[in-house]
């Protein structure tokens, strides 16, 4: 999907060397004004989904004893995976600027975008849908694991040392490969539950995948919220843990204050991400995804 991302940026930035005569969907893109957001309320609400879009490294977390030297490989590979992300992203959206008009979004772009986006470069590049095929393979193989990798995460965090006091045993139960069936069993049904309740609100998929992408920008950042919490507690008991392989600061009122800053920037994003971006007087799903 990397390898995707990025040949998406090196093909549409090639396209117009290819075709001199294309011209770019979104207009006055070699003037900065254009990149330039309006920074009023309605833009201030969309926070919580840069956070989520972000998000995601955490999953990592039951993993990274199993790395060889935790204390420098995962410290090196978040910074790596940032950069990494930060570039695909910046770069990602001023190609598809060149293939979008950015002032007249279609509707369905958040659902088809990225396959409209490849089909596009197919067309200037005389290869027609091979692109989009290619790029919808990689994206099931992506998504499969990204599921997989979403789901055991958590059970890993949550189940893995669980108390058998509170956690019946038929939900610690592991297969031989160590999975944690029922748990995925559970989480199938949970997330069944949540897709399918809003079908009857939202008459059709184009609603539904944006309520369900302004639901995790909402819920997924309130996750961090605690890893935060955890962090400066660490930070407060630093006489404790002041021997500990890998520490992101050596003062712990330095690391105290960055934790506090992201747990208020976290929080204060995930509450005005729950200001309703739609107009209830005109969209009567906008009542359902409000309740």
């Amino acid at each position: 999907m990397l390898i995707m991302s990025f040949l998406f940026v090196l093909l549409a930035v090639g396209a117009p060397f290819i075709k001199p005569d294309m011209q770019f969907a979104t207009a006055n893109m070699d003037k900065l004004s254009t990149y330039i957001p309006n920074f009023d309320f309605s833009y201030f609400t969309t926070i919580s989904l840069l956070v989520f879009a972000v998000g995601g490294a955490e999953k990592i977390s039951p993993y990274v004893n199993q790395t060889r030297n935790p204390a420098k490989e995962f410290p090196k590979g978040m910074i790596v995976m940032a950069v990494m992300v930060g570039a695909s992203a910046i770069l990602g959206s001023l190609a598809m600027g060149m293939l979008f008009d950015g002032s007249n979004i279609p509707e369905d772009l958040m659902r088809n975008g990225a396959y409209q986006a490849f089909q596009k470069l197919g067309n200037y590049w005389g290869v027609g849908n091979v692109l989009v095929v290619i790029y919808a393979l990689t994206n099931m193989v992506g998504q499969i694991a990204a599921l997989a990798f979403s789901i055991d995460a958590p059970l890993q965090i949550m189940l893995n040392n669980a108390d058998e006091e509170f956690v019946p045993s038929w939900l610690r139960k592991r297969t031989s490969k160590g999975v944690l069936i029922n748990g995925y069993i559970l989480t199938g049904i949970l997330v069944s539950l949540l897709i399918i309740l809003p079908i009857f609100g939202i008459k059709e998929i184009d609603g539904l995948i944006k309520w369900m992408t302004n639901l995790n920008s909402i819920v997924m950042p309130m996750r961090y919220l605690w890893v935060f919490l955890a962090y400066m507690m660490l930070n407060k008991a630093w006489k404790k843990y002041k021997d500990a392989e890998y520490k992101f600061t050596k003062n712990p009122k330095v690391g105290f204050a960055i934790g506090a800053w992201c747990f208020l920037f976290t929080a204060v994003a995930c509450i005005l991400g729950m200001v309703p971006k739609v107009d209830y007087a005109t969209d009567p799903a906008g009542w359902h995804s409000l309740s």
